[in-house]
C-alpha cells in the first residue's frame, strides 16, 4: 500500500510511455527524487463534517452515539483515507517535495473551504496543486473515476414568498389565493431547464419545500416555496436566477399577489484542471489498474465546496467507487448509509 500512496504523491506513477516513474519526475520537475530537494507542494484534502440525520443502522458497532448526527456522506472514510496517506508518506518519505494534509470542516454547508481561505490557508500553507476525492455509489468498490472540466455541479438555493389575501374557504371570490399562484409557479419553474437552458447545458431545478399559513377551512395569506438548483456553468446559474425571478414576478402580478424572491449561490461548480487530471489518472492506473479507472466520466450533479479551492490553485477531484458487489447501493444522506471499509483496506 505504501507504493500506492507514493505513486500518487511522488509522481512515480506508471502509464507515462516507456519512462520510469523517476524519469517521469525528472522530465516534469527537472529534479532527481532521490535527492529530496523538491520545492513543489501538493495539498491533499479530506472533509470532516457529519450531517443532521439520525443513524438507523443501530446494529452496527460503529453506529453514531450522538442523536441526529451521523456520517451519512462518508466523510469519516475520507478522513481515514487522508490519515492513512499521512502515516504512509511520513514513514516512507519516498517522494520529492512537500505534501500538506488539509482536513476541512463545514463541507456540507458549502462554507468550509471559503472560510479556510479567508483565514489564510494558502498564505500560511501554500500549495502548488490540490487533490481531493469523494466516495460514490455509482461505481463498484475500488473504481476511480475522473474527468477534465466540470466534475460536480454548483448549487444555488432559492426562497419564494407569495403574499396574497386569505379568507374563508367558502368564499374564494373575495380572496387572493396564494396557494393557486404558488402552484402555477412550481409548474412554470420546470420550463426553465426544458425551454430556456441550452439542451447540452445540464441543469436541475427542484422545489423541495411548500409551506402555507392556511387551515383546512381557511385559504392562506402566505405561501413560501424553497428549493435548490444545480448547474455546471456560471452562465447557466445566472440564466436560472433571471428566469426564475421573471416567472415569479409575472405570475404573481397576474394573480394580484406580491412576491419576495431570494436567490443565493452556495457552492461553486468543481472544474478539474486538465493537466492535473493527467497526473491523477496516471497515479490511478498505478494504484487500481487500468481496468478500474474511468477517464472522462460523466459529471455528477451533487455539489462539493472543494471547487472553491481549485478556483485558486490547480487541482483535481476524483470519485472513488464504494458499491459493494451483489448489494443494492445505499446513497449518501440516507439514514442507513455505511462507508465501505473495503476501499480503505483492499485498494
Amino acid at each position: 500500500m505504501a507504493d500506492k500512496y507514493r505513486s500518487i504523491c511522488g509522481r512515480t506513477a506508471a502509464g507515462n510511455g516507456n519512462r520510469s516513474g523517476d524519469q517521469y519526475w525528472k522530465d516534469r520537475r527537472g529534479r532527481n527524487p532521490e535527492g529530496g530537494d523538491g520545492t513543489q507542494v501538493i495539498g491533499l484534502r479530506a472533509d470532516m463534517d457529519c450531517i443532521c440525520i439520525e443513524e438507523m443502522a443501530k446494529e452496527l458497532p460503529h453506529c453514531s452515539v450522538n442523536p441526529d448526527r451521523m456520517h451519512a456522506c462518508g466523510h469519516d472514510g475520507h478522513m481515514s483515507t487522508l490519515l492513512g496517506a499521512a502515516r504512509l508518506l511520513s514513514e516512507s518519505r519516498d517522494f520529492n517535495g512537500t505534501v500538506r494534509f488539509i482536513f476541512q470542516p463545514a463541507e456540507e454547508s458549502g462554507y468550509g473551504s471559503g472560510a479556510m481561505m479567508e483565514d489564510g490557508l494558502f498564505e500560511r500553507f501554500p500549495v502548488d496543486e490540490m487533490y481531493g476525492l469523494h466516495n460514490v455509489p455509482q461505481y463498484p468498490a475500488g473504481t476511480i473515476a475522473l474527468r477534465a472540466g466540470g466534475m460536480m455541479a454548483g448549487e444555488d438555493n432559492f426562497t419564494i414568498h407569495i403574499k396574497g389575501k386569505g379568507g374563508h374557504a367558502s368564499a374564494p371570490d373575495v380572496v387572493k389565493d396564494p396557494l393557486v399562484t404558488a402552484s402555477e409557479i412550481v409548474l412554470a419553474l420546470q420550463t426553465i431547464v426544458a425551454r430556456s437552458a441550452t439542451p447540452t447545458d445540464t441543469a436541475v431545478v427542484s422545489c423541495t419545500e411548500f409551506m402555507t399559513d392556511g387551515a383546512h377551512n381557511a385559504i392562506s395569506s402566505n405561501v413560501v416555496i424553497k428549493g435548490d438548483t444545480r448547474s455546471l456553468h456560471p452562465q447557466v446559474s445566472r440564466l436560472i436566477e433571471e428566469r426564475m425571478e421573471s416567472i415569479c414576478r409575472h405570475i404573481c402580478e397576474m394573480n394580484r399577489s406580491e412576491c419576495e424572491f431570494t436567490y443565493t449561490h452556495e457552492f461553486a461548480p468543481t472544474f478539474n484542471w486538465a493537466e492535473n487530471v493527467k497526473y491523477a489518472a496516471a497515479a490511478a492506473r498505478a494504484v487500481a489498474g487500468e481496468e478500474h479507472v474511468v477517464e472522462n466520466c460523466d459529471p455528477l450533479m451533487f455539489s462539493e465546496d472543494f471547487g472553491k479551492f481549485i478556483e485558486k490553485v490547480p487541482g483535481c477531484f476524483i470519485f472513488l467507487g464504494n458499491r459493494r458487489e451483489g448489494e443494492e447501493a445505499i446513497t449518501f444522506h440516507n439514514s442507513r448509509f455505511d462507508y465501505n471499509d473495503d476501499i480503505l483496506l483492499n485498494w
